[in-house]
Order: C-alpha cells, then sequence, then structure tokens
C-alpha cells in the first residue's frame, strides 16, 4: 500500500493506548519529515486494566475522520499482545514496523513500560546500543508534549534526536 501511494519514507506509530493530542502532535510533527504516517495500534492481549481495543480502534478512527489528511495516513492492526519489557520492547516494535514498510518509527517517552519500572527515556536509549543503519529503521524521540495554555498553541517541537541506528532525517 506504501508503494502505491508513492510514499518512499513512512513513520510508523504504535501504541497500546486511545490515541490523544499530544500523541496527536508527535504523530504530525513526524509526517513533516516523511511522505506518510502508518498508524498500527496494538490490538492484541494487554494488562486488564488498560483499555480494550475496540475503544482504542475507535479513537483511531474517529481521529483519521476528522484530523488527518486521508492521503498521508494509513491504519492498520498490530495483532501482538504487549509485553512491557520497555526498551527491549521498543526494539521489537521498531522491526516490526520495519518488516511492515516502515523507514521511520516514533519512539515516545516510556514506550512499552509498566509503571515506574523502567526510566521514562530507556526505551529511546537503547536504540544508541546499535550501530548507524543497523536496525534498518530510523527511529524518532520526543520528549514530553504539552500544549500551553498561556500562548494557546503546541511549543514548536522537531523531534528529539534521531537514534544511531538509523540515518538523519
Amino acid at each position: 500500500m506504501f508503494d502505491q501511494r508513492g510514499w518512499k519514507r513512512v513513520v510508523g506509530f504504535q501504541t497500546r493506548n486511545p490515541v490523544h493530542r499530544a500523541h496527536e502532535y508527535i504523530q504530525k510533527t513526524a509526517m513533516e519529515i516523511v511522505d506518510g504516517l502508518f498508524l498500527h495500534p496494538l490490538v492484541g492481549e494487554t494488562k486488564g486494566d488498560d483499555i480494550p481495543a475496540d475503544v482504542r480502534m475507535r479513537s483511531y478512527q474517529s481521529l483519521l475522520r476528522d484530523y488527518y489528511p486521508p492521503d498521508r495516513v494509513l491504519l492498520g492492526v498490530f495483532p501482538a499482545a504487549m509485553r512491557y519489557a520497555g526498551p527491549r520492547e521498543a526494539i521489537f516494535h521498531a522491526l516490526c514496523r520495519r518488516n511492515y514498510g516502515c523507514t521511520h518509527f516514533i519512539v515516545g517517552r516510556d514506550h512499552a513500560g509498566v509503571g515506574k519500572y523502567y526510566g521514562s527515556y530507556d526505551a529511546q536509549l537503547i536504540f544508541d546500543e546499535f550501530e548507524p543503519g543497523e536496525l534498518g529503521i530510523v527511529p524518532l524521540f520526543f520528549e514530553h508534549a504539552f500544549f500551553c495554555r498561556k500562548c494557546a498553541a503546541w511549543p514548536r517541537q522537531k523531534p528529539a534526536r534521531t537514534g544511531r541506528s538509523g540515518t538523519s532525517p
């Protein structure tokens, strides 16, 4: 589907949570450097207190219907179970998205973490253990995103950095 749309650079995004405004913001920021966005929420087994997959999917469908350019975004489902393995799972998620055809992958704060077991940015730091190009996908790292109520805007943010495991965006 990426080829049919003429997309050469595709960023993948995955979460086990319903999409929210900070997700929307980092996805749209990442779209500034790629041709398309592949929204790929996990729909496999999660913890009992996580939001059910059908609710998460409705949040994505609403976002696609009302807030995204339809020619630049695709929605798929990732039928894997959540392992809550933090950094190692972030690598797994990136490799899976590479296998789906993505060239870039968003690694947010506390990716695949659970509670306070891992540090907020451990899932980003593990990418530094790989040589440039070794993973075959460019990780995009974002720090905390927030809406400033005083200035009524999202402070301008580019990806915080890209990992050594990929080429620069």
